[in-house]
């Protein structure tokens, strides 16, 4: 039983994740000849402050891309 995990930022709609978790499904499901019913998708939002990358929360980059694009 495949089961995939999902991590992404909050903001997404209800619709957006089920169209990601039916195209996710489709793919696993072919690439590994398996049953869709075997496939396991968890999604994960995380808020802006709870999300890193370059040791800088989601919130401060998109600040400081703000920034940088009035100066």
């Amino acid at each position: 039983m495949p089961i995939i995990e999902m991590h992404m930022m909050v903001g997404r709609t209800t619709e957006q994740k089920n169209k990601v978790a039916v195209a996710v499904t489709e793919a696993v499901a072919k690439s590994l000849e398996c049953s869709a019913d075997t496939v396991r998708i968890l999604i994960t939002e995380h808020a802006t402050d709870g999300f890193y990358v370059a040791g800088q929360t989601m919130a401060q980059r998109a600040a400081a891309r703000a920034q940088e694009k009035t100066a």
